[in-house]
């Protein structure tokens, strides 16, 4: 007994042709998971931004607004849930899944925020 696998080189026969069609769809589907790779990195820089700021503004500022904490929390789940749905219609799934993770991970402060203002 070997442990050698034995396969029949390649000849032409045995190739798998790929249409053109074929071809088009993937570079399709590959710009479409740039694009949305291009979203999801302007939503996550918005809520990096955005957030800290607000909460910093809410808590340090002259004078304090509730409503500026509330919209810090508020941004603070739906912006990486918004990355989620970006991320899980373009199939990026993986993605999706740890921006879902974030989205549930971010409630506890979220409501820490509304109840500090």
């Amino acid at each position: 007994m070997t442990l050698e696998i034995e396969r029949s080189p390649l000849t032409r026969g045995n190739m798998v042709h790929r249409t053109a069609q074929e071809v088009r769809e993937d570079r399709r589907a590959a710009a479409r998971r740039a694009e949305a790779a291009l979203h999801i990195l302007l939503v996550t820089l918005l809520w990096l931004v955005s957030v800290p700021f607000l909460l910093g503004w809410g808590l340090l500022g002259a004078e304090p607004q509730p409503g500026t904490l509330f919209l810090a929390a508020l941004l603070a789940v739906v912006l990486p849930f918004v990355g989620a749905v970006i991320a899980t219609r373009s199939a990026l799934y993986f993605t999706g899944g740890c921006y879902a993770v974030l989205t549930l991970v971010m409630v506890l402060p979220a409501i820490s925020m509304v109840r500090a203002g």
